[in-house]
């Protein structure tokens, strides 16, 4: 069964499926086991709790040369909703950005601090507990004529094969979701739940660590860290959630 879908994927279908319609969205919550859902379900067993405990710590702290925290500027309930609109345009950097980006430009512009690492405990801490504000709302991606090119340019890199193995995102997430590969349900690939806790991982990782990873599985050389290819696909997987239910910080497989 894994060699015959790995053979149907590869070689690609002349009546492949288009976008998945807005009704059968699913979410990469309905994929999992019941214990695994449970999880997520739960703010005392999902593991990322300790991410957000972190998150919340660092969103009080002073730093910089400002000595100022995020909550210095922020009331946290105006972040409500705030991580269901990212990645959007930023008209004081003049380009799109994704949360872990706006983040930084507040500690180098505003706290006159370092940008925090990509990928870092302390900044996948923070995008967590501002995730957390948002959980339970939709997801709220705008397009103008800022964003569209960028939307296009994400649509385009999902739809393209690449790598050693010739595939695209769309060959499994749209063709062939709800099948399993290797032991595992392919998902539609929709990004309700980042940054979120992946037991394989066995830690809490963002939107594009995982785009690496699949890249890494079809033999492609992955973009890196902040890279724009990455926000250009966030701001188009993004879309294709809209409406759905914001879940972060979720627990995945």
């Amino acid at each position: 069964m894994i060699f015959r879908l790995l053979v149907l994927i590869l070689l690609g279908s002349a009546t492949a499926r288009a976008e998945i319609p807005l009704a059968d969205r699913r979410s990469g919550y309905e994929f999992m086991g019941r214990e695994t859902r449970a999880m997520q379900d739960d703010d005392a067993t999902n593991p990322a709790v300790l991410w957000l405990l972190d998150g919340e710590a660092a969103w009080n702290r002073k730093a910089g040369a400002e000595g100022k925290a995020c909550a210095d500027c922020h009331g946290i309930e105006k972040m409500k909703g705030g991580a269901t609109r990212y990645p959007l345009f930023d008209f004081s950097v003049k380009k799109l950005i994704n949360m872990d980006q706006r983040i930084n430009f507040c500690r180098v512009e505003q706290q006159k601090a370092p940008a925090l690492q990509l990928e870092g405990r302390e900044l996948l801490a923070l995008s967590a507990f501002l995730g957390r504000q948002s959980r339970g709302l939709p997801i709220d991606i705008q397009v103008n004529e800022k964003t569209k090119p960028v939307l296009d340019a994400g649509r385009a890199a999902f739809r393209r094969r690449i790598g050693q193995l010739n595939l695209s995102c769309a060959q499994c997430h749209d063709d062939h979701w709800g099948r399993s590969l290797a032991g595992v349900t392919i998902p539609q690939a929709h990004p309700t739940g980042y940054p979120l806790y992946r037991l394989e991982w066995q830690g809490v990782g963002s939107l594009q660590r995982r785009i690496r990873n699949c890249m890494t599985g079809i033999r492609a050389e992955p973009y890196a860290f902040g890279a724009q290819e990455h926000v250009d696909l966030e701001l188009y997987l993004m879309w294709r959630a809209r409406g759905m239910t914001f879940e972060a910080p979720a627990v995945r497989p």
